[in-house]
């Protein structure tokens, strides 16, 4: 399997990496599950596309300003955080737009360390600029398998609807074609409060009878009751984001000792948890990463996975969160690549390629990783 290396480059994943205390941790193999393509795309990609296309809404015209523009960090909820996707879509206009942004993505993952990612997009946004949701689907498809080719990423898509709208089927219908070219999800986006996810009770049924993947947006901006009509009611299989569930817990802010029905289902029935520390922090769900639940999560038994959610608007990568959940939680090696092997036995793409990767880049890497820590912990 290749990764791609500190500049950007591919190469074979055959040298593992050291011990955590000197790590760097875009050289860590790395599973994602839960990032969307209008929330990572490029700066400079955001001002070339701008200017190509006449668009003169940006709210800052040179790098540095944009890219402080677009970092939510603390933005204060989730609603004003999502106003920044204004200006990405406006840029998404034509097919060659949504390739370019595809590929970056993939190529941007790579050079992280990811070796597995679904990628996560609305097809009806890109509506807006009279292109068919199919044409947006099949753009991003595109994208993703050139630079698979390139790196050797592995890279699947899932569509997403947004529950304060009212087209979800119309989504799920554009979507079944695809099924064999990548295509492995659905899922619902958008603010939650106020927008209970079994109102597209159809949508979440079409998708699951045609056979794609269902993950739902849920305890994230409303309550654990939220998860669990994402759950009970809509029969989703992973949870995005989903850390409300801590509601129904007895988190005291460190640890997890009992748990309420809902939470004991979510952790008994291995439901993935699709958690992005940093974007929760920017959307003031938890004040501190110290006061976030997912190690509690994690120790108490929970199938938790580590997100980006929105690497422009959150100016974070994989990388940063892992290292974020190794510092903040006291995470070892052998935690994180449990961490990461959670995140691929819950994927939707292809089960053969997501085992292979567990079995030859993720477990040895990881193995290896925490044999040179305890080496250098005997040595000193």
């Amino acid at each position: 399997m290749r990764y791609s290396d500190a500049n950007g480059g591919s190469t074979l994943f055959s040298q593992p990496p050291g011990s955590l205390r000197d790590m760097d941790y875009r050289a860590l193999p790395k599973a994602l599950l839960h990032d969307h393509l209008d929330g990572g795309v490029r700066v400079e990609t955001i001002l070339e596309l701008a200017d190509d296309q006449g668009y003169a809404d940006l709210p800052a015209t040179d790098v540095d300003g944009l890219g402080a523009w677009f970092n939510q960090g603390r933005s204060g909820s989730l609603e004003r955080y999502l106003e920044a996707f204004t200006h990405t879509v406006a840029v998404m206009s034509s097919e060659d737009a949504i390739q370019r942004i595809a590929y970056e993505t993939g190529i941007d993952l790579a050079a992280d360390g990811v070796v597995y990612a679904e990628i996560r997009f609305g097809p009806s946004l890109h509506m807006i600029h009279r292109l068919t949701r199919e044409a947006a689907i099949e753009a991003v498809l595109d994208g993703f398998a050139a630079a698979s080719r390139e790196t050797g990423i592995v890279l699947y898509t899932i569509v997403s609807a947004l529950r304060h709208d009212t087209d979800s089927e119309e989504v799920v219908r554009a979507a079944i074609p695809y099924l064999d070219r990548g295509l492995v999800g659905f899922d619902l986006a958008g603010p939650e409060a106020g927008f209970p996810a079994d109102d597209h009770l159809a949508a979440c049924r079409l998708a699951r009878d045609a056979g794609l993947g269902l993950t739902i947006h849920a305890g994230e901006a409303d309550g654990a009751s939220s998860i669990w009509r994402a759950v009970a009611r809509c029969g989703a299989t992973r949870i995005g984001h989903g850390v409300r569930i801590a509601d129904e817990t007895d988190f005291d802010g460190r640890t997890i000792t009992s748990l309420a029905p809902l939470a004991r289902r979510i952790r008994d029935h291995r439901i993935p948890l699709e958690v992005a520390i940093t974007s929760n922090l920017d959307t003031s769900a938890f004040p501190s990463a110290a006061e976030h639940p997912f190690g509690a999560l994690y120790r108490a038994g929970f199938t938790v996975t580590l997100n980006t959610d929105n690497r422009l608007m959150s100016r974070v990568s994989l990388s940063d969160e892992y290292e974020l959940a190794a510092n903040a939680f006291g995470l070892k090696p052998a935690d994180l690549g449990e961490i990461t092997v959670n995140a691929l036995e819950a994927g939707f793409g292809d089960w053969p390629e997501r085992r292979r990767l567990i079995d030859e880049v993720i477990r040895p890497a990881y193995a290896s990783v925490s044999s040179n820590q305890a080496a250098t912990s005997e040595s000193t």
